[in-house]
């Protein structure tokens, strides 16, 4: 603002800052009348002309400064208005965000949770499957161990069943050995 601008401005305040306000010039109108002579059987009464007109030639001036002042009144409630509004859109919007950040750690905290436990389903169950494939291997091992242990006792078996059988041979060539030999001791005698 240039400072000639600022310093009629001032000169403007300062005046009307000297002048009456339109409220006291009104109050002293309302005093001329109120204490006017009335006049007799009438409900006029008589006023100084000069001292109304001189009242009313301030009024006038006054009606300016007055409404410029309430330009100003309505200028600053419109201001004061609108920073409250805009004060109030920032907590509107400030309250929504946090909200929505809320809603979104909250969302994210339910969906982190609903992963962890499909996680946890889908290691349950691989688990379980795993168990079942070792099981089924150790099964299986297991019968074609018996299938072989099987096959192992029965050679051994028939292994031993054949050794008795050259042992029962054996005893009887031995026997037979024996008794040939018997005899032919025996032989000796018969001659």
């Amino acid at each position: 603002m240039p400072d000639n601008e600022f310093d009629e401005r001032s000169a403007a305040s300062a005046r009307a800052e000297a002048r009456p306000e339109l409220s006291e010039i009104l109050d002293a109108l309302v005093g001329i009348v109120e204490r006017a002579k009335s006049m007799p059987l009438s409900s006029s009464a008589i006023i100084g002309r000069d001292e109304v007109l001189e009242l009313l030639s301030e009024a006038r001036e006054a009606l300016p400064v007055e409404f410029q002042r309430a330009r100003r009144v309505l200028q600053d409630r419109e201001e004061v208005r609108a920073r409250a509004a805009r004060e109030a859109g920032e907590l509107l919007d400030e309250a929504r965000a946090q909200a929505e950040h809320m809603v979104q750690r909250t969302e994210i905290v339910r969906q982190a949770r609903n992963n962890a436990e499909r996680i946890l389903a889908d290691a349950e169950a691989e688990s379980r499957r795993i168990r079942r494939e070792a099981d089924d291997y150790v099964d299986r091992k297991l019968a074609a161990f018996e299938i072989v242990l099987d096959r192992t006792i029965r050679t051994v078996q028939a292994g031993r069943d054949r050794l008795s059988v050259n042992e029962e041979d054996d005893e009887a060539d031995e026997l037979g050995e024996m008794d040939a030999a018997e005899d032919a001791f025996f032989d000796q005698d018969r001659r």
